[in-house]
């Protein structure tokens, strides 16, 4: 089966037919897509800042991360399962709409980020945590997270828009 085939079987599944077909099913899909993505982001904002050195920082990044991680990650799947459901819906369309995989690949290099940071000086947070600012890793680490989340918000915006 080729990508066309499966993309056409994909949208002619019951459930993406009633989402493409139901009056109040894709809204309501976007709508809890859109607060779990502003909840990944503020999440993920609070602890980027606090690498920044810039916000809490009368809290330890482990603090953060550790409180914040679990919203982080219900919010992430919850939006992973309505943006999956709203792709079925239309699937064939958002396939070839550019804008659509540049926010793929975003979320990709998010991801690429997040391990990298979690594989490299978090391993160290222990001599680092009390300290402002934290170390110039942790900082790019903040940095290229904030800029990557922003593009994939904004990206995911203008996909309705292309």
């Amino acid at each position: 089966m080729d990508i066309q085939s499966a993309l056409q079987a994909l949208e002619a599944t019951t459930v993406a037919s009633w989402i493409r077909e139901s009056g109040s099913a894709f809204p309501t899909l976007e709508s809890v897509h859109v607060i779990g993505i502003a909840l990944v982001f503020g999440t993920i904002a609070v602890v980027d800042l606090r690498l920044l050195g810039i916000a809490a920082h009368r809290r330890s990044a482990l603090r953060l991360i550790q409180e914040l991680l679990p919203f982080t990650w219900v919010a992430f799947a919850t939006c992973v399962i309505t943006g999956l459901l709203m792709f079925a819906s239309n699937a064939f369309t958002y396939a070839q709409n550019p804008i659509f995989w540049w926010k793929m690949g975003l979320l990709l290099l998010a991801g690429i980020n997040m391990g990298i940071f979690h594989l490299g000086v978090f391993r160290r947070i222990e001599e680092w945590d009390a300290t402002l600012p934290p170390p110039g890793q942790a900082r790019v680490a903040g940095f290229s997270s904030m800029v990557l989340w922003a593009g994939v918000v904004c990206l995911g915006r203008w996909i309705a828009f292309f």
